[in-house]
C-alpha cells in the first residue's frame, strides 16, 4: 500500500483528481461509471456502490465489480457506500448493498468509506449490529456536535464537506472534536485542500505543519500501520 509523505496535503475523498505536488489524494471510483483502475491519476483509490446509482437490477453487477477491483493494491478502502434518505433506492435494497460491502470491507482488511443524508440511525445500528472489523471514515460531515459525538462512540472517522470547513461556523465544531479522528477532503469541488488546511490549522490555532502531522496520523491509525510521525521513513514500511 502506497503511504502519503507526513509533509503531504492529505485529500482524503475526491474525484477526478490531478496530480498535485505535495497532495496525496484518494480518489473515489463509484462501481457504475465506466472507469478502470488505470485512469487515475491520483497515487491511491477507494472503490464502492453509491447508494444514489443503486438499483435492482444493477445490484449483482455492481459487487461483483467491487470484488473484482479490491484485489488492486492501490485500493486502499471499500466506499462510498451507505444511506441516502433523499436519493436511491428503497433503505431495504440500500441496507443489503451497504451490508455486502462491510463485509467485503472485512474480508480485504480494508477501511469503509460512508455517504449518509438523513439516515443516521441506520448508520449507527448497522454499526452496532454488523459490529465490523475494520474502520468507517464518514465522508462529508456537517453535522452537529451531538451527532458527531455519536459517530466517534462507535470509532469512527470524520472528513468534512469542503464547504463546510471552510464556513466560520465551523470552527467550534473542529475545535471540540479530539484531532486524532478528523480529515479533510475537497469531494472533487473546485476549492484547494490546501486552502481548506489553512483555515482548519487556523481555528485550531496550529501551524499547517502541525495539522498536516496530525492528519498523516489519522490516516496512518485508519489504515492500521504500524508507524508514526516520529522516526518515518519508507524503508519501515510494509505493503498490503
Amino acid at each position: 500500500m502506497i503511504l502519503p509523505d507526513p509533509g503531504d496535503y492529505i485529500d482524503i475523498h475526491t474525484h477526478d483528481a490531478a496530480y498535485t505536488r505535495g497532495v496525496f489524494a484518494v480518489e473515489n471510483l463509484m462501481a457504475h461509471e465506466n472507469r478502470v483502475p488505470e485512469e487515475i491519476r491520483a497515487p491511491a483509490f477507494s472503490a464502492g456502490i453509491h447508494p444514489w446509482y443503486l438499483n435492482e437490477s444493477n445490484k449483482d453487477l455492481l459487487i461483483d465489480h467491487i470484488l473484482g477491483l479490491a484485489g488492486n493494491p492501490n485500493m486502499v478502502a471499500i466506499g462510498e457506500a451507505g444511506f441516502d434518505r433523499l436519493r436511491g433506492p428503497s433503505m431495504e435494497l440500500q441496507k443489503s448493498i451497504f451490508e455486502k460491502q462491510v463485509r467485503i470491507a472485512d474480508e480485504r482488511q480494508k477501511p469503509l468509506v460512508v455517504h449518509c443524508v438523513r439516515a443516521w440511525d441506520e448508520l449507527l445500528a448497522s454499526h452496532k449490529t454488523l459490529r465490523p472489523a475494520t474502520k468507517w471514515l464518514v465522508h462529508g460531515f456537517r453535522g452537529k456536535k451531538e451527532l458527531a459525538s455519536q459517530l466517534l462512540s462507535r470509532g469512527m472517522y470524520l472528513s468534512f464537506w469542503f464547504d463546510f470547513a471552510l464556513r466560520p461556523e465551523s470552527a467550534d465544531l473542529f475545535r471540540f472534536l479530539p484531532k486524532d479522528r478528523i480529515f479533510l477532503e475537497t469531494d472533487g469541488a473546485d476549492v484547494s485542500i490546501k486552502d481548506i488546511y489553512k483555515k482548519v490549522g487556523d481555528d485550531l490555532e496550529i501551524s499547517t505543519g502541525e495539522l498536516k502531522k496530525f492528519i498523516f496520523n489519522n490516516f496512518v491509525s485508519l489504515f492500521n500501520k504500524e508507524i508514526s510521525i516520529s522516526g518515518y521513513s519508507q524503508s519501515v514500511l510494509s505493503p498490503t
